[in-house]
Formats: structure tokens, sequence, C-alpha cells
């Protein structure tokens, strides 16, 4: 290596430049320049000299020399078949000179160099006394002690990665076996030695590192019976240690969920944990929060790992459930808390169960007490200036924290129902309340409500609980819905008191005579100042009409009133939670009212839309439009009553009605996409809300699905008309094989105007529109199979979804992949459709002969693109998820045609460019798929090509390390 960075001295200067760029207030334009060259630069055969020439520079500065080592880990992970096994001698032994340079730092820099020596042993195969070669180099010289604890340190985890280094899976686990296995009781020995050299050494953060990272590879009985679980402990009182070794301690924790497998190291282990009790109260009378959470997590993790410990033998370890529930009591910043939850669910399911009953009772008072603690962590923070506008110091993201908290903290409140019951937790809120009430009644008369956070917490507890109440609970309900309805009208306490009885709803229904007070508290709750209360006031009067219609049918009127009084007044999503309230009472009206019912409710909603439209300019008055769409489509979603087939269907005449209105409507604004998309989905509700009984709506329905789709090309009319398609598609005795075929004749209507517009435009100008055509297509081959495959439009739309292809947007992808999928299916003796017979029993229709001609005809003759489409894409462009399906598309294709399939993957893969790939790997690719295409093992080649292109992407598209760090900030560096 000596000579190759001689000449890397000459090369890395504009390297230098690059990385100055990145770090200067250059423009985004010089930054983005940089960027892409180091990017380039990285993967490049250069950089194997280059990055050592910076390492071995005194000019070079740290940002640069970190930089250097991120970029040779790279190259040494994804670029290992650049560099001739000879050179990897010399290769091994700079990295070692460079460590000794840097043992004294600066620290992230040896830290890649030792994560780059990792990575070398793993690779070179023939280098077998690692251990032995790295303390004769390192571990002489006390100086640097550190790079052997560092490199210790990253091994384990460099090896569990090491599906990202090219070795086959055997040669990976006998490297397993010599790097870690072998060598672990040396490790734990050396570790050992290293901590009792100095009372310095014991508290190194980084054994505690290496100790965590060797957990897995040493028996842990190892571990918890030397002397460095001693030292871990210690490390525990260390301010310097504490953080790491609070990592060791819970690794070693996790390591023994299997209690029956560890019950000698639990035994070993809970006497020390006992020890630890008096730092939780010393850290939280001291104030040391941070120290605090680090305590809290050690508990929480015992207790999770114990769990089935506890239930078995509660009295033995309740010790530890009280520690637990300790550092709920004291965490008064309320940053640990959260750390404890998990447990409390963990330990609630298993007591619950039968078995375990002597547990549930052990543990009875511990669940009490911590629906106290929960409640009083729920209280929002009393200001100390007194503004009770601003509780937060205007610190939204506290504020937004704080509201999250609060709704895990109702998931253990929650878990304390199903351990002590419902009515003992409710009870618990009972007594706040009432106690608030009784302490400040006369304030409240006189206009005050004090202390409003002791009142709104206990409101919350019950909202929070509302989900666990059964609607026959008769002992709490009672007394607690009368006292919310008289809570003052201050703005979070009246927004708790009726989100709180929205979410009793269901209990309300089995107790009509609560009815009318609490549906009077709510509507009096829209006249409110407060935006917030406004919504809650919607979305409650919402669950009390969803739940409460039966109750509720004989007051259409009085609420299509209320409806009017109040709908313009609200924001949009309020409109439409009120909406659907009105919408479900009138869902329950006898038959023979729906349609006045409907039309009552509905009608002054399409009077103020044909307004809006015609005074409609700017673009948020056209959002208002569409805002106002969404409203009439609730009422089609939400009046849905059964009307046998044959008799007019009520909502389906009015819909007739507005049917004009509506489509004059998307004419106007056909060039703003929201309407149209709204639209669309009212029509496609339509369908989907009363199906067969559309039927008389389908020709103009059709016709301006057809006219919207040639005129705007927006997606929208094409998922409209998959509702058609999936509705209208099954022939029997509702649907005529007239209105069958015409259907399909509408679809090839609008598949020839999707052609047309893909032939106009790229596809990245076309990505929601491709994504609805082949979902829809999809379905279209679903039930017309023969049709559809026999068409002149089908070699059209697969070379479209091979076209497709080369978008970077996952859900067209998705769409066209599943498209693709199910087209080749049919080229096998299994129809991907099948039936019901009259019976009653699945029947799989088989696949007629000239089917799969067809599609193996027409796969010949756009099989080469597909192949190449889908490998490249998932080498190069295509997102995480949507590996699966085009993986599932060559498997597809492999079991159609193996032989031309593996003749268009190898010439695909031969296509790549010079230096990406090895040839070895090329030709181990290529022959195993021969194999398994010879062997007639074809599902084999779907995980060969998966690995392939994971592989490929890793080494040679995803970004390499160091160049996020360059764009975020500069680096503090510490040795």
């Amino acid at each position: 290596m000596a000579a190759a960075t001689m000449n890397g001295q000459q090369a890395f200067a504009p390297v230098l430049s690059a990385l100055a760029t990145m770090s200067s207030n250059a423009d985004n334009t010089q930054k983005g320049q940089a960027h892409q060259y180091l990017e380039q630069f990285q993967k490049s055969q250069e950089a194997w000299t280059s990055t050592f020439a910076i390492l071995q520079s005194q000019q070079a500065t740290d940002e640069a020399k970190l930089f250097a080592a991120t970029t040779l880990k790279g190259k040494i992970i994804f670029d290992f078949h650049q560099l001739p096994r000879d050179t990897l001698p010399q290769l091994r032994d700079t990295l070692l000179s460079l460590l000794s340079t840097y043992a004294k730092g600066p620290k992230p820099v040896r830290t890649q160099l030792c994560v780059c020596l990792a990575n070398l042993a793993i690779q070179m195969l023939e280098w077998k006394d690692v251990m032995q070669v790295l303390i004769s180099t390192l571990g002489s010289d006390p100086t640097s002690i550190t790079c052997v604890l560092e490199f210790l340190h990253v091994l384990p985890e460099e090896v569990t990665e090491g599906r990202k280094i090219n070795l086959t899976e055997d040669e990976l686990r006998e490297r397993t076996t010599e790097l870690l296995e072998e060598n672990a009781q040396q490790v734990l020995q050396l570790l050992g030695q290293y901590a009792q050299s100095s009372e310095e050494a014991s508290k190194n953060p980084l054994l505690m590192d290496c100790i965590t990272s060797w957990i897995r590879e040493v028996p842990l009985n190892d571990i918890v019976n030397s002397p460095l679980m001693d030292v871990v402990m210690r490390a525990l009182q260390s301010d310097t240690s504490f953080d790491s070794a609070v990592e060791t301690l819970c690794a070693i924790l996790k390591e023994t969920r299997e209690v029956d497998e560890y019950m000698n190291v639990i035994t070993t282990l809970y006497p020390r944990l006992a020890n630890l009790q008096p730092r939780i109260r010393a850290c939280a009378n001291e104030e040391d929060w941070e120290a605090f959470k680090g305590v809290t997590r050690v508990f929480a993790e015992a207790g999770e790992a114990w769990v089935v410990l506890i239930a078995r033998e509660p009295q033995q370890f309740r010790a530890l459930v009280e520690a637990v529930l300790e550092c709920c009591m004291m965490d008064k910043e309320r940053e640990a808390l959260s750390q404890t939850f998990n447990f409390w669910y963990e330990l609630k399911q298993y007591i619950t169960l039968e078995r375990y009953m002597d547990a549930r009772l052990q543990f009875v008072d511990i669940y009490s007490k911590l629906v106290d603690v929960m409640i009083g962590h729920m209280e929002y923070p009393t200001p100390e200036d007194g503004n009770e506008n601003d509780l937060f110091d205007g610190d939204r993201d506290a504020e937004d924290k704080f509201r999250e908290f609060r709704h895990q903290i109702g998931d253990v409140l929650k878990d304390c129902c199903e351990v002590i019951g419902v009515t003992e937790c409710l009870k618990k809120s009972y007594v706040l309340i009432e106690q608030w009430v009784q302490e400040h009644g006369a304030e409240v008369q006189a206009g005050k409500v004090p202390q409003w956070q002791k009142l709104e917490s206990p409101l919350f507890s019950m909202r929070a609980m509302g989900r666990m109440v059964p609607k026959d609970e008769n002992i709490m309900l009672p007394r607690l819905i009368p006292l919310i309805v008289q809570i003052p009208s201050q703005e979070k306490v009246h927004f708790q008191a009726v989100m709180a009885l929205g979410r009793y709803t269901e209990w309300t229904s089995e107790h009509p005579e609560t009815l009318q007070d609490q549906l009077n508290f709510i509507m009096a709750a829209f006249q409110h100042g407060s935006k917030e209360v406004l919504r809650a006031a919607a979305l409650s009067f919402k669950f009390f009409c969803n739940d409460c219609a039966d109750l509720l049918k004989g007051y259409a009127p009085q609420l299509q009133q209320f409806y009017e009084t109040v709908i313009t007044t609200l924001p949009p999503s309020s409109q439409e939670e009120v909406t659907e309230g009105v919408a479900s009472v009138v869902a329950k009206q006898p038959i023979e009212n729906v349609y006045d019912s409907f039309k009552l409710c509905c009608d002054p909603v399409v009077t103020r839309l044909m307004a809006m439209a015609e005074s409609a300019q700017d673009k948020d008055q056209k959002l208002a439009i569409a805002d106002h769409l969404n409203l009439v489509t609730i009422f089609v979603q939400w009046v849905t009553p059964y009307v046998p087939p044959g008799q007019t269907h009520p909502a389906v005449k009015y819909c007739e009605e507005i049917f004009p209105i509506l489509a004059a409507i998307c004419e106007r604004f056909a060039d703003f996409t929201p309407i149209v998309e709204r639209v669309c989905r009212c029509w496609r509700y339509m369908v989907l809300s009363y199906r067969a009984h559309t039927a008389p709506l389908l020709p103009q329905l059709a016709d301006k699905l057809s006219a919207g789709f040639t005129a705007s090309r927006q997606g929208c009319f094409l998922w409209a008309t998959d509702s058609i398609v999936r509705e209208f598609s099954d022939v029997s005795e509702i649907v005529s094989q007239s209105t069958t075929d015409a259907i399909y004749t509408f679809y090839e209507q609008q598949a020839t105007t999707f052609l047309r517009a893909l032939n106009d435009l790229p596809p990245e100008e076309l990505p929601d529109v491709i994504e609805d055509f082949f979902r829809l297509s999809t379905d279209v081959l679903l039930y017309h199979p023969n049709k559809l495959i026999g068409s002149q439009l089908i070699s059209n739309i697969l070379a479209a979804a091979s076209t497709s292809l080369t978008l970077l947007k996952e859900e067209p992808l998705i769409a066209t992949l599943h498209f693709l999928r199910d087209f080749l299916a049919y080229g096998g003796p299994d129809a991907p459709s099948s039936s019901f017979d009259e019976d009653g029993q699945y029947r799989n229709k088989g696949n007629p002969l000239e089917v799969q001609a067809g599609v193996k005809k027409l796969t010949l003759q756009e099989g080469e693109n597909l192949v190449q489409r889908c490998l490249t894409g998932m080498m190069y462009t295509f997102p995480a998820d949507c590996f699966p399906d085009a993986s599932g598309v060559l498997l597809a294709l492999f079991q159609l045609l193996p032989q031309e399939v593996g003749q268009w993957t190898a010439k695909t893969v031969q296509m790549l460019p010079p230096g990406s790939i090895a040839p070895q790997e090329q030709e181990r690719l290529l022959r195993n798929i021969q194999q398994r295409i010879d062997a007639n093992e074809v599902r084999k080649i779907r995980s060969l090509l998966q690995d392939f292109t994971n592989s490929y992407r890793r080494r040679n598209v995803a970004p390499r390390e160091g160049l996020g760090r360059l764009e975020a900030t500069r680096f503090k560096f510490s040795g």
C-alpha cells in the first residue's frame, strides 16, 4: 500500500477541495456538484489509494480524515472484489499502522478504522490469527489498548451485519465461528484483565461497550459470575460510565427472557438489582433526571424480561414490581415514565389469565396505586407566571409531546381496568371530580375556575378508560354523567368533558334516561368561543348520533334544523363529523321516509354547492366547494337501507335528482383537481353503497366518466370506473349479460384514452393516472380475462406497463407490478379468477388453453423488456416496498418461460457497467440460475435475484456513509 499511497497523495487534492466546499458557505449548486463528485469518488477505484493518502497527510483536516476513513470502510465492505488477493496482507498491516497513529484520536476516525479492520478480518478468510495479531501489534502499548477495545466492540456487530458482505452463507457461518465463538473465552479473559488493571480502566465506557457486544457470544452465566459483573455494577455509580453500564445491564437482562433456561443467572442478578433500588429515590431527590431515567430503564427492562416469573412467583418478585411503581411515583419530570409502560402491559397480559389469578390478587394494590399515579401525571403543568394561555412557554413541540404522552398513559389506565376492574378505576376519577366540585363550587358560581388542572386530569382519565367500560356498568357512570354535564366552561375542562361524554355513547344507547342532558350539553358546546371545544363538540355529536341513532330517529327534523344552523360555522373536518352524525340518523328512518329525510337534509347542501359554484373564482373558494362535495358523499355512504332487488331505491332516486348538478360542477371545474376528485368520489360511493340499484344511473355515469377522463386525464375518473367494473361484472340474475358487455366496452374506451395520454406525455407526468389505470385493469383482468387477454389493446397495455416501471414513485409501481403478476398467472393451467358454485363450494374454473397460449405469446413479445425493467428497477430505482412484487413478476416469468427468461436475465446482467460487479459474482449468479432451471427448482431463483439485486444496490447505488454528516454540521472531535 505504500507505493499506492504515494500516488494517492497527488490525487486527493480535488477531494479535499470538494470537502471544503461542502463545509463552506458556498451556494447550493456548488455544494450539489461537490456532493456528486464525492459520491462518485467513494465508489471509484482510486479511492483505495486516496483515502490512505488523506489519512496519512498532515494537511488534511479532521473532517477530511473522517470522510476518508468512512469511505475506506465502504470500499472494504462493498468493493472488496476490486482488490487483488495478494494485496490483502499489506492492507491489513497498513490499517494496523494507522490504528496506532490514531490511537489517541480523533475518536470518530479511530472507530471507523476499527470497523475497517473488522470487515477486512471477516472477508480475509486466510487470516486465521486475528486476535493474536491484534493483541501483539496493539495490545502491548498502553496508548493503543483503546484501539483493541474499540475493535472488540465493533467486531461482533460487523459480523452480525455480515449479509451485506459478498460472502456465501457457508463462508459467513464458518467465519463467524472462527472470529467469535473460538475467541469468546479469550476476549472475556482479556476484558477482565483490563478491568482489573486500574480504577480508571474499570470505569471506561468502552469496556462496557465491549461487554455489551460480546454478551451473545459468551455464555451469559460466565459473564454474570465473573468479576466483570462487579465492574458493571460499580460502573453504574460513575458518571463517566453510567450510560454505557445501563446499556450493558439492560442487554444482559434482555438475554434472560427465556427464564427457565436462565434461572441461575436470574437468581444471581435479582439481589444485585435490589441493591440498586435506593438509587431511585436518591436520583429523584438530587434531581439527577438523566441518571433517574437510566435506573428506571434497568428496572423496567428486568420486569419485562422476567414478567412470566413475576406472574408465577408474585411474592418473591413483588419487590421488583414495587421498584417499577416507585420509578413512576418519583418521576417529577415525567421523562422516564414511558419506559415502564410496556412492562405494565406485559404484566397485565399474564395476570389477567385464569392460571395466574393469585398473582392478580397479589398486585391489585399496586395497580390501584398505579391509577392514582397515572392520573396525577396526566395533569397539565401549572404556569409559574400565571399565564394560563401558554402552559408550555411557547414550546409547541413540548405541548404536542405532552398530549401524546397523556394518550400513552391512557393505555396504562386501560391495563389497570383489566386488573382491578373498571368500576374501581372510574371511582377514582369520580372521587377526584367530586372533590374538586366540593372544594371550588362557590368560586365556580363566581365565574372562576381555580386549579382547573385538578379537574381536567380525572376527566381525561375517564375519557381514556371509555373503551373498557361495558354497556351494563351501573355503579359509577350514573353518578359521573350528571356530574360532568355541570362542568364549568373553562376551555380545557370543557373540551375534556365533551370528549369524555363522546366516549360513552354506546353506554348511553343502553341508558336513554341520560341522553337528553348529555346531548343538550354537547349541542350547547357548539356556541363555545374555543375552536378546540367546537371540534370536540362535532366529534362527540357524531358519536352520539352513530351510537344512539335508534333513540334519535324520531327527531330527524329537529336535527336537520340544528344541522343547518351550525354547519357553515364549522371547519371542514367538523362539518364532515356533524354530517356523518345526521346521516346516521337519517339511515335509521323507515324505508318509506328515507327519500324525504335524505332530501330534507341534503337539499340545502346541494343548494349551497350551486351558489358556491356560481361565484367561485379563487383557489380558496374552489377548495370550499370540494369540501362541501364531501358532505354529499357522506350522506351517500351512510344512508344505505336495504331494498330488495327490483324495487326502486329511495336513495338512488335522490341521487338521480342531484346527478346533473354534480356533473355540471365537474365540467365547470374540470381543471381543478380537488373538485373533480370529490365528484368522482361521490359517484364511486353511489355505486358502492347502492350496488345493482344504481343501474338506472349507469348510462349517464359512464358517459360523464368517459368524457371527463378524455378531457382532463385525471386518474379519479378511472378510480370511479373501477367501482362500476367490480359491481356490474358479475354475471347473475341481477346483472344482465348485455350490461356486463357494455361495462367491458366502457373499459376499453377508458384504456384507449389512457394509452393515448401515455403516448403524449412521459410517465413521470402521469403517476396517479398510471396507478388508477392498472388498478382498474387488474379488476378487469379478474372479471373479463378472456376478453382482455384476447383484446387488440393488450399488447399496448403490456408495453405501457413496461414503460411505467421506469417510475420512481411507489404506488403506481406497485399497481403496475400487481397487474403484471395477475396477467402472467393466466399463462398457467390454474385461473386466478375463481367462483362459488350454487351449492356454495369454492371452485377453480380452470384456465382455457387458448388463454394460456395467448399469455405466453404476449410474454415472448414483451418479456425481455419486463425482465430488464424489473431487474434494473430492483438494482437501481425501485422503492424497497416494490421488491417483493418485482421479484414476484420475475418468478412468474421464469415459471412461464424459464429458458428464455434465463437468457434475458443474462443479457441484462451483462449490460451492467464495468467494475460494478466482479466477473466471478456474475458467473456464479448465472450458473446458479441455470442450475435451478435444469433442476426444475424455479422458485428458488426468486431469492437468488433478491440477494443479488440487494447486494448490487448496496454497493453501487445506495449512498455511502460520510456525505450526510458533512451536509449537516461540522464535527466536534474528542480523543
